[in-house]
């Protein structure tokens, strides 16, 4: 074990090239998440194709370092514009905005890129600490216990999903039919192929990832230009600026003057974006350390996410305030919680991603992807024969939230800036990269027109607000339950006894019965008229 830490610290901490892949994936992350509208998925769906000429180690360390930044630059334009650049940002939209009013902003962003680093620590040590031990229990696991795991993470998809729960199933159901396409992974037989050769090995994933997270946005935007938050960035822009000092000064000749001019251009800018934060943060342990848990826990359950973990966060938070009245309005607690827990949340949907090959979100499902890409099958198995490359993600997460902590407090200072890039140069590029990506894979014409496909379907779902977090989910896992389904039948001769007759599956299958239960009652039940 010691070699295989002392090997991942020479490929993350001491390798000159991570460093570049990290501090480029910092600026485009803070970059794209800066920018209303435009998601942490989305920049790693463009990235991908990247990843095609990396490392596993610097791909890796890429896409976890780009989202930490992503999740954090969208707290920049709710707070400067009250337009949430990320969904985990909406929580506190109307908090974070409140300082822009009254001419500080500075003061949120830093409450927010201290708890995201907080929270983004805390997540990482709860992948180290629960991934291997996760690992252990999975081998005990056969096709039956991977059916239900697999079952239970479509469900929960469905179940956190936002909006109803019936269109939260149609995602599930379209993705599942999506993922049939091809040869059987059991029978070996074409299914819906349409006489097209390209289509016998399945719908290409990441095309696919691109068109649903990539295409569909610029769709979205072109569709929405509506001209929002002209008049609040106009606002957001004169009170930044009006914190901004004159001219740089002469060189200084005298040490007195060299003092003045480091208290004016280093230590008030980094107090300014940080004073706020730390005594918030020292004051309050123990609601950061909550916050964490929360968004560790809400991660781990397949389909929840960053922005399912911020709004549970914030209402636990307000629940054990002392001024509860304050959330919604202007609560900075409010703000700490909910980016600790969205940032804890990152780290954690690493967890059934690595150990069961289940997506904890959108993005981890884009991972899975990369490694499959890479030659690499998540699961157990990889905490055994991947020992290095698993310490090296370890270290990789530590060192994205310190770089944060650095890059963060740039994005504040000249945040005001990049939210301003307007969208008729902006949109233009991201069609040409979702081209340029979907194509260069396997230089073919066909993976393009996937990628228009799926951009279209998940527009048309957007608009009908069906949630793409079951479409993604049943679009990966589709494949593997329909083979652990078949191979448990045909074991047990089809006898559905064979999906009960082991403990650790018959208390999975007891769970996701009672899950489905539960929910279909609580559904009803909402829907009931009062008495």
């Amino acid at each position: 074990m010691s070699d295989a830490i002392l090997q991942a610290f020479q490929q993350v901490v001491l390798a000159p090239e991570i460093w570049a892949v990290i501090l480029f994936s910092a600026l485009y992350g803070v970059f794209v998440g800066s920018i209303p509208g435009l998601t942490a998925t989305m920049a790693v769906a463009l990235f991908v194709p990247v990843t095609f000429w990396l490392g596993p180690v610097p791909a890796l360390a890429a896409i976890v370092t780009m989202v930490a930044c992503a999740i954090f630059a969208g707290d920049i334009p709710t707070a400067l514009l009250r337009i949430p650049g990320t969904p985990a940002s909406a929580a506190y939209a109307e908090d974070a905005y409140y300082y822009t009013q009254r001419g500080e902003p500075e003061r949120a962003l830093g409450v927010s890129l201290l708890g995201s680093v907080a929270g983004g620590l805390f997540g990482a040590v709860g992948l180290m600490l629960l991934g291997h031990q996760l690992a252990e229990l999975a081998t005990f696991f056969s096709v039956a216990e991977y059916f239900w795991l697999y079952l239970l993470g479509l469900t929960s998809a469905v179940i956190v999903s936002r909006g109803s729960l019936l269109k939260g199933l149609l995602g599930m159901l379209i993705g599942l039919l999506l993922s049939t396409v091809g040869l059987s992974p059991v029978h070996t037989e074409a299914r819906f192929t349409f006489g097209q050769p390209e289509l016998f090995q399945g719908i290409n994933f990441i095309p696919a990832m691109i068109g649903l997270f990539g295409l569909s946005e610029v769709l979205r935007n072109l569709v929405d230009l509506s001209g929002r938050g002209s008049a609040r960035e106009t606002s957001a822009t004169e009170s930044s600026a009006a914190e901004t000092g004159g001219a740089v000064e002469a060189v200084a000749d005298t040490a007195a003057e060299v003092a003045t001019l480091a208290q004016r251009y280093l230590v008030r800018p980094v107090a300014s974006v940080f004073s706020t934060a730390w005594q918030l943060l020292s004051t309050r342990l123990t609601h950061s350390l909550r916050s964490g848990v929360i968004g560790a826990l809400v991660g781990m359950l397949p389909g929840a996410g960053a922005d399912i973990a911020a709004w549970v966060s914030m209402g636990a938070s307000k629940r054990f305030s002392d001024t509860p009245e304050a959330y919604g309005t202007n609560s900075l607690e409010g703000v700490s919680d909910a980016a600790t827990a969205n940032s804890s949340a990152l780290a954690s949907t690493w967890i059934p991603a690595l150990v069961f090959g289940i997506p904890g979100d959108s993005i981890t499902a884009i991972v899975i992807g990369v490694l499959l890409m890479k030659n690499l099958n998540p699961g157990p198995a990889i905490f055994e024969e991947q020992t290095v490359l698993v310490y090296s993600l370890y270290l990789a997460f530590i060192v994205a939230n310190l770089v944060l902590l650095a890059v963060g407090l740039l994005a504040i200072k000249v945040g005001r800036y990049v939210v301003r890039v307007p969208r008729r140069i902006l949109l233009p590029i991201i069609v040409l990269f979702c081209i340029v990506g979907s194509y260069a894979l396997q230089t073919s014409y066909f993976d393009v027109g996937v990628m228009l496909g799926t951009g279209v379907l998940a527009f048309w779902l957007e608009r009908r607000e069906v949630p793409m977090g079951p479409v993604v989910l049943g679009l990966i896992l589709g494949a593997p339950l329909e083979a652990r389904l078949i191979q448990t039948l045909t074991a047990a001769d089809g006898s559905l006894l064979a999906f009960f007759n082991r403990p650790i599956a018959g208390l999975l299958g007891a769970a996701c019965i009672l899950v489905w239960i539960s929910t279909v009652a609580l559904n009803l039940r909402s829907k009931q008229p009062d008495d």
